[in-house]
């Protein structure tokens, strides 16, 4: 195993295996909230003796033994990407090589960025569909933290990119839809979802691509609608698409039982037997798999062991956890069987 930061490997150790409500469908919600301290330039017209300042004043205004605050100096390429694979901080903040630090709760799923795009970017995960809970808990970071934020009566809260004006809050649940995948039903619903404010992304967010049948359904609006509206929108159209997904698990498993057991079965046996087993791959053979836990074909898997890996058999991660000293492809195919 790799030498890593203690703090690191506490969050990178800490359980995926939590399952949340309506956990067939919704394997994670997320709270983010953009902030930025007034009279400071924004980080990307920040010196290092201004982000620096702003690292200083967000550590001294969070008190709260509750909190641990992690500098990103001397942290090495493979920790910061296997933060960025556990989705705790963005691909873009793993590649930044400006002062900036992250700030933690992992009791409650809290990690803040600092000086990603906006001064703070407060977050909180939890699994399942428990999108208010995530606010909860970002919302009394948020209180909680005695700074002076830059707002304007008219703009709301000031942020370095203008769609984040307003409340500057960000929900999104992370989805597992692979029926509707299938039926090709997804298609409509990624071109429905802008007409509502809503935008649909990746597993790693904006820009990245769409895997495993792992769809982020997200508001692209803070403008002009308040905390609580694109909250209910966000839980509202979540609950829809849940609904249109059990329909045709139901359809797909009723018109082509026979066809989805072989594809279900098929992808178990490579995940158990395979000598290579690629992070593509693996994200293919994962969406089977999980879908083949709903059905009940495969039964001796659950969701917390097929979640865990979403992680645990990443890139970085892998190398974290296994070394490298043989083809990565190996050491994936191997840790997957080892776990299952």
């Amino acid at each position: 195993m790799t030498d890593i930061n203690n703090n690191i490997k506490e969050i990178l150790n800490s359980p995926e295996n939590i399952l949340g409500p309506e956990c067939d469908a919704v394997i994670s919600s997320r709270v983010r909230l953009a902030r930025n301290i007034a009279d400071y330039p924004f980080p990307a017209r920040l010196n290092q003796e201004g982000r620096k300042k702003i690292e200083s004043l967000v550590e001294n205004a969070v008190k709260s033994g509750e909190y641990n605050f992690i500098n990103f100096a001397g942290l090495s390429g493979i920790e910061t990407d296997a933060l960025a694979e556990k989705r705790v901080i963005s691909t873009e903040f793993a590649k930044n090589k400006n002062e900036r630090g992250l700030i933690t709760d992992i009791r409650n799923g809290v990690y803040v960025m600092l000086n990603e795009e906006d001064h703070l970017r407060i977050q909180c995960i939890k699994p399942g569909f428990a999108v208010n809970e995530a606010f909860e808990q970002a919302d009394k970071f948020d209180n909680l933290a005695d700074l002076n934020y830059a707002y304007s009566e008219d703009l709301g809260y000031l942020t370095q990119c203008p769609t984040n004006l307003g409340t500057g809050l960000r929900a999104s649940v992370m989805m597992h839809l692979p029926a509707l995948t299938l039926s090709r039903q997804i298609e409509r619903i990624a071109a429905d979802l802008p007409k509502l404010s809503l935008t649909m992304r990746g597993f790693y967010g904006e820009g990245s691509e769409i895997g495993g049948d792992l769809y982020q359904i997200s508001n692209n609006i803070t403008l002009g609608v308040s905390e609580e509206q694109t909250l209910e929108k966000i839980k509202s159209v979540t609950d829809k698409i849940i609904e249109l997904e059990r329909a045709a698990r139901g359809e797909l498993y009723k018109n082509s039982r026979e066809a989805m057991t072989d594809k279900i079965k098929r992808a178990y046996g490579i995940l158990k037997y395979a000598h290579l087993i690629s992070s593509s791959e693996f994200l293919r053979l994962y969406s089977s798999a999980r879908l083949g836990v709903t059905y009940g074909i495969i039964k001796n898997l659950d969701y917390k062991v097929l979640d865990s890996l979403l992680v645990r058999a990443m890139p970085a991660n892998l190398i974290i956890n296994r070394g490298a000293e043989i083809n990565r492809d190996i050491l994936r195919a191997e840790y997957i069987q080892e776990v299952i």
